[in-house]
This record gives C-alpha cells, sequence and structure tokens, in this order.
C-alpha cells in the first residue's frame, strides 16, 4: 500500500505511513529512521506529556490520544485502518491490555506490519523484566568485550543496545516486512529484541571467537584496544587522537607520519612487542596538539583521526563538505542517512509539540471534519485538541 495524499515528504519511504505509539529509546529511535526516509510517521502521544516529547522526535508530526478512553483507542484505529505499520516499544502484553495488540490490529488492517521494540523479546524466561541498554548488552555478550585489559566492562553509552541492536535493526525489520507486504498482502509482527540485535551486531566477534581469534580478556586483542596500532594517544594540548593502521600498507604510513625509522620498530603482529610499540607511538604523538596532527595526517593513509567532541565535530572541513550536521529548529543534529542519489530525504522539521498536528493528520488520513469534531466532543483527545 503506497499513499499518495501528503507530498511534502522526501525519500526512498515516501508515501508509506506508521503510527508510533509515543516511547522512549529504540521505539522513537525506529520512528525516526523511518521518518527520515520520508514515511508519514504519526506519532500518538498521551495528552498529559508536556512540550515536544523530548529527544528523536524530529520529522514526526504528533496527536495526542488517550488510549484508555474507548473514544481515543477508536480514534487509534481510525489511523491502524489507514496505516502501513505500527511502532511500540511497551513490555510484552501491554498494547494487548490496552486494546490495540497485533491481534486487534491485524483483525482492522491484516496488512498492518506491527513492529515491537523491546529488550529481552516477546518471550523467554526474562522477556517480563525490566531492564535497560546496558542490561541487554550483558546479556548478549558486548559488554564483556568491551574495555580495558585488567579493568572493568565499560558501558558504550546506550548506542549497541538501544539504537543500534534496537531502533535501527527494527526499522530494517520494518522495511523489510513492508516490502513482503506488497506480495503476499499479508502484514505481520516484527519482534524487535534488544537483546538479539546487540549480539548480532557482533556476528564477527563472535565467529572469532569460535575460532579461538579473540581472548575474552578484554583489552588485549586487536581491535579493543588491545593493539597499538588500534587505540587512541593524548596528545600535547591534553586531547586524543585515534590510531587504526591495522593493514600493512598503513602501519608504514603512519610510521612515516610520526617520525620513526621502521627500521627500529620490532614486527607489529609480535604481541610480546606491543607495549614497546605503544611507548614509541604515545611518544611521537604527545609532542604535538590534536590539531596539528590531524593537519599532518589529512590526505595520508596513516589511519589517524582527531578525536572530537559532540560540540566540535561540526567544523570539521569534512563534515562541513558533505553536511553531515545540520540545524534542525534550533538545534544541531546529524544529517538523515544513508545518502541516495535520486530519492534524497528533505531536511528533517523539528520535533512538534505534543497533539499540535491531530487536525492536519486526520484530514490527511481520510477522516472528515465532522468525523473529527466528533471524536473531539467524546474526548479521544484528553486535555490536547
Amino acid at each position: 500500500m503506497v499513499h499518495t495524499e501528503r507530498t511534502t515528504a522526501g525519500g526512498p519511504l515516501t508515501g508509506v505511513r506508521i503510527v508510533e505509539i509515543a516511547g522512549l529509546g529504540a521505539g522513537p529511535f525506529c520512528g525516526m529512521m523511518l521518518a527520515d526516509m520520508g514515511a508519514d510517521v504519526v506519532r500518538v502521544d498521551r495528552p498529559t506529556t508536556p512540550g515536544d516529547g523530548g529527544v528523536l522526535g524530529r520529522n514526526r508530526r504528533s496527536i495526542a490520544l488517550d488510549l484508555k478512553a474507548d473514544s481515543g483507542r477508536s480514534l487509534l484505529f481510525e489511523l491502524i485502518r489507514r496505516a502501513d505499520g505500527l511502532v511500540e516499544a511497551f513490555r510484552p502484553g501491554v498494547a494487548e491490555r490496552l486494546g490495540f495488540g497485533p491481534e486487534a490490529c491485524h483483525a482492522e488492517n491484516p496488512r498492518l506490519v506491527f513492529g515491537r521494540a523491546t529488550g529481552w523479546g516477546q518471550q523467554g524466561p526474562w522477556h517480563m523484566m525490566a531492564g535497560h541498554d546496558i542490561d541487554y548488552i550483558a546479556l548478549s555478550g558486548v559488554l564483556s568485550m568491551i574495555g580495558p585489559e585488567g579493568g572493568a566492562p565499560v558501558p558504550p553509552l546506550n548506542l549497541v543496545g538501544d539504537f543500534g541492536g534496537g531502533g535501527l535493526l527494527l526499522a530494517f525489520g520494518m522495511v523489510c516486512a513492508l516490502l513482503e507486504t506488497r506480495t503476499s498482502g499479508v502484514g505481520q509482527v516484527v519482534d524487535g529484541a534488544m537483546v538479539d540485535g546487540s549480539a548480532l551486531l557482533a556476528t564477527m566477534f563472535f565467529e572469532m571467537s569460535a575460532r579461538e581469534r579473540w581472548s575474552d580478556d578484554r583489552g588485549t586483542n586487536v581491535l579493543d584496544g588491545g593493539a597499538p596500532y588500534y587505540d587512541t594517544y593524548e596528545t600535547s594540548d591534553g586531547k586524543w587522537v585515534a590510531v587504526g593502521a591495522v593493514e600493512s600498507q598503513f602501519w608504514g604510513s603512519l610510521v612515516e607520519l610520526l617520525g620513526i625509522d621502521a627500521t627500529e620498530l620490532p614486527d607489529k603482529a609480535d604481541v610480546a612487542a606491543w607495549p614497546l610499540l605503544r611507548t614509541r607511538i604515545a611518544t611521537a604523538i604527545v609532542t604535538r596538539t590534536r590539531e596539528e596532527w590531524g593537519e599532518l595526517a589529512a590526505g595520508t593513509d596513516a589511519c589517524l583521526a582527531p578525536i572530537l567532541t559532540p560540540r566540535e565535530v561540526h567544523n570539521h572541513p569534512h563534515h562541513r563538505a558533505r553536511e553531515s550536521f545540520i540545524m534542525v529548529g534550533d538545534t544541531l543534529q546529524p544529517a538523515p542517512a544513508p545518502r541516495f542519489s535520486r530519492t534524497a530525504p528533505h531536511r528533517p522539521t523539528p520535533a512538534p509539540s505534543i497533539g499540535s498536528d491531530a487536525r492536519a493528520v486526520l484530514a490527511d488520513w481520510g477522516l472528515t471534519e465532522t468525523e473529527t469534531a466528533a471524536y473531539e466532543e467524546v474526548g479521544a483527545f484528553g486535555d490536547r485538541r
């Protein structure tokens, strides 16, 4: 099903309609990814939620519904009957208790793709337990791999579980299911569990471990900071650069850039020599500032890059050239990605105020003014219009 009434959106998902039940973490990130690509994503907010619903709200329109009221649920089903997909991030069973679980939704719209973002998945001994990103990536095996040698595991923000293994994987699953529906004419449930997705992101490392090419000892492997040629180093101004010269030709370029005599260095494949190599690299890098190393490395194959903070990154020449960071309203944000040669998404719009788009959404999705007024009269919108 592709809809053509609303033409202001751009991107490869233009014409796709998604209902997003407002939530936190993986759910809104999935909604943002779909909206960035041009889908008409309508966020269903609680009438009591203040402001604009917080972060990750760009490119959506908002309608506030009281889903505990019969009238609010009835209006939700008006949207569901016209939608291609729905995204929710409740604990298993909550949507069913509120009256709009997959069975109820598919009774109204058999083509609907019903996306569910949870930490532990829809079944399993832990599926009803509370948790956060750090818990999901702990059980997936990923957290055990991250951290310094001899030290504790280090949480990689909440990128791996919530966003990578959760929201991004669910968005991929939604698009896959939407494509399949065009052939079958039947929707389905997409179970996006962060514990599954975070493990999937680490597939290469599970395979390396199975082949005894990866140690369970953190900080001792090639890609976890154990190797001196894949690590971070402090510069003379107290800032940092990243070195990733894994391959021999890139290692040669790095050694040349650092002004080190290659004939004086041991074989970088010799793990016993790693402490010496790390010392030589650190001694060289600490002689210049981060900006100086960034300028020297530009245009080379030394695989050295400055480590930038969120407040600095948009000023880098490469990001400026690609417009990798853009203003969305009054907030600097990463631009939609990936890039498309023919169906480029439009510039994102700021997160909407809660409930601000109710009448426009309902009109675009085919409800008459009389129908909208009737729902308003019986309190479907709660305190928001």
